[in-house]
């Protein structure tokens, strides 16, 4: 009777023990999934705002088509990635645009001194700082589930229930080389 008992404890202290961790891996997989959430909420502004900016700057720089079109590209890509992975690569596309756009619009000083563009600049620098802090906060999000996949004990019972190592949001290889050089000031 008592040997009953105790493995009667033993078992539901192991089933415990498996729905604790299991709700551990399930709670940090929707941090990440939130996480990933209040950056499409930042890439909507942004994606809102890029139009408003390529019109601005058509009205200034005709001749920079083929760069307007990469962007209004990346941005339609962006609207119809569906996976986190997906608008993830798309988004980095959509960076790498833009940051042409900031090169070609240094050829233009009276594009730099238009009001309206003055605005849509500082409002697409504010996004893309909110931006940034919602990356951070996704990759942080996304440590702490692969953290929890990957040591044990987690990582005996992930693989049972489905959850895999995710990818965190990075740069991409070829934009990472412009990165790790330091920016040229010019006075």
């Amino acid at each position: 009777m008592v040997q009953t008992i105790i493995i009667i404890a033993v078992i539901a202290l192991i089933v415990l023990w498996v729905i604790s961790i299991y709700n551990n891996m399930v709670r940090l997989r929707n941090n990440r999934e939130n996480a990933f959430s209040n950056i499409d909420v930042q890439l909507k502004q942004r994606y809102d705002l890029v139009p408003q900016l390529v019109a601005t700057v058509k009205g200034y720089a005709q001749h920079e088509k083929e760069l307007l079109q990469r962007i209004t590209e990346a941005r339609s890509a962006c609207l119809s990635a569906n996976s986190i992975n997906d608008k993830i690569t798309a988004d980095n596309q959509l960076s790498s645009a833009l940051a042409g756009l900031k090169v070609s619009v240094e050829a233009y000083p009276d594009l730099k001194a238009n009001q309206n563009f003055l605005q849509l600049q500082s409002e697409l620098s504010d996004i893309e700082n909110k931006l940034a802090a919602a990356r951070r906060f996704f990759n942080s999000a996304t440590k702490e589930l692969n953290n929890a996949v990957q040591t044990f004990p987690g990582n005996i019972l992930a693989g049972t229930f489905g959850f895999q190592k995710q990818p965190m949001f990075e740069v991409m290889p070829e934009e990472r080389k412009v990165v790790e050089q330091a920016p040229k000031i010019e006075f």
